[in-house]
C-alpha cells in the first residue's frame, strides 16, 4: 500500500484533502502538521521524511502570510523555497512522487488574458518570489514532479475572503472592496479532487499546471456574488487598490488558464459561482 504524505495538513487544502481521504482507502495517508513536518527546520525535516518513508508527497505546506512575508523573507524563502527543495531531492532520492503546490502570485499582474503555464513569471512581492524559487528548485531536484499553481483559495475551514465577506456582510451596512485585482477565485475542495484525481489517474505527466475556478471575477464582484448567494443586504462599493494600502504588493490581473490541466488529466473545472454556492452551504451549516 503506498503512503501518501500531506504536509500542511491543518490548512484549507490539507483538510479538503483529509475529508477525501476516506474514499481513497487504497492509500495509507500521513496528514502532517508542523510538528510532524516542520518545513522551517531543514535538517529536522530530513529526519522526519526519513522516519514517514512516503511513496507520495503533496505538498500543501507553504508560509501564506503575504504581507508577513515582506518582514519576515528569511522564514518564507526556507519555508516556500529550500524546503521544497529537500522535499523534492528525498523524493527523487527515494523513487517517490511528488506534487507541490504553488501560486498565481509568481506572476507580476500586467496581463491582459489568462495566464498559460509557460507564461513569463515576474513576481513584485516577496511570497511570490519565494514560491516561484521554490518552483525551479522543486523541478530542479525532482524533473518528475507535478506542480500546480492556484489562486484565491477557500473553503468552509479556516480564515479566508469567502467567510470574512460572509460575516461582514451580516454586521455592516456597507463594505469597500478592492475592485482592481482580477483573477479566479478556488473552492479548495475542488483543488483537492483535482490532486486525488491526478494521483489516481492513469498518467503521471510531470511539470507545471494551473487550477482554479473558471469565471473571471475582481475581488469585488466577488464579494457581490457571496452577497448575492447569501442573501445580504449590505452595500458593496468597489474602491482601487490604492485606497486599500498593504505592505506586499498585490498583482493587478493573475487569471489562470486551465486548459492544460484539463486537456492532460481529464480533471473537473467548475464554475465558480457553483462551487461557492456549495462552500457558503457549508460555512452556514457549520454554525
Amino acid at each position: 500500500m503506498k503512503k501518501i504524505l500531506v504536509t500542511g495538513a491543518t490548512g484549507q487544502l490539507g483538510r479538503e484533502l483529509q475529508l477525501l481521504s476516506g474514499a481513497y482507502t487504497q492509500y495509507q495517508w500521513v496528514f502532517a502538521d508542523r510538528a510532524t513536518i516542520t518545513l522551517d527546520n531543514l535538517p529536522l525535516l530530513e529526519r522526519q521524511l526519513a522516519t514517514i518513508q512516503p511513496n507520495i508527497v503533496i505538498n500543501c505546506g507553504a508560509f501564506t502570510a503575504v504581507d508577513k512575508a515582506e518582514s519576515q523573507q528569511q522564514l518564507a524563502d526556507t519555508v516556500n523555497h529550500l524546503a521544497v527543495g529537500v522535499l523534492a531531492a528525498w523524493t527523487t532520492t527515494h523513487g517517490a512522487q511528488m506534487l507541490h503546490v504553488s501560486t498565481d502570485y509568481v506572476f507580476d499582474g500586467n496581463a491582459a488574458s489568462a495566464r498559460t503555464e509557460e507564461a513569463q513569471t515576474n513576481p513584485i512581492n516577496v511570497y511570490g518570489a519565494t514560491k516561484l524559487l521554490g518552483e525551479q528548485l522543486c523541478l530542479q531536484n525532482n524533473p518528475e514532479a507535478i506542480i500546480l499553481r492556484t489562486s484565491w483559495v477557500y473553503s468552509s475551514f479556516g480564515n479566508n475572503f469567502v467567510k470574512t465577506m460572509s460575516a461582514l456582510m451580516q454586521e455592516r451596512d456597507s463594505l469597500n472592496v478592492v475592485q482592481d485585482q482580477i483573477g479566479s477565485p478556488t473552492y479548495a475542495a475542488d483543488l483537492a479532487q483535482a490532486i486525488v484525481d491526478i494521483l489516481t489517474g492513469p498518467k503521471w505527466v510531470a511539470g507545471i499546471y494551473n487550477f482554479s475556478n473558471q469565471g473571471e471575477v475582481s475581488w469585488y464582484e466577488f464579494a457581490l456574488a457571496i452577497q448575492q448567494i447569501g442573501g445580504f443586504s449590505c452595500k458593496i462599493t468597489g474602491i482601487p487598490s490604492s485606497a486599500y494600502p498593504t505592505p506586499a504588493k498585490r498583482p493587478f490581473y493573475s487569471l489562470l488558464d486551465k486548459t492544460k490541466i484539463a486537456h492532460t488529466f481529464g480533471v473537473a473545472v467548475p464554475h465558480y459561482k457553483e462551487s461557492l454556492k456549495k462552500a457558503m452551504a457549508l460555512i452556514e451549516a457549520k454554525k
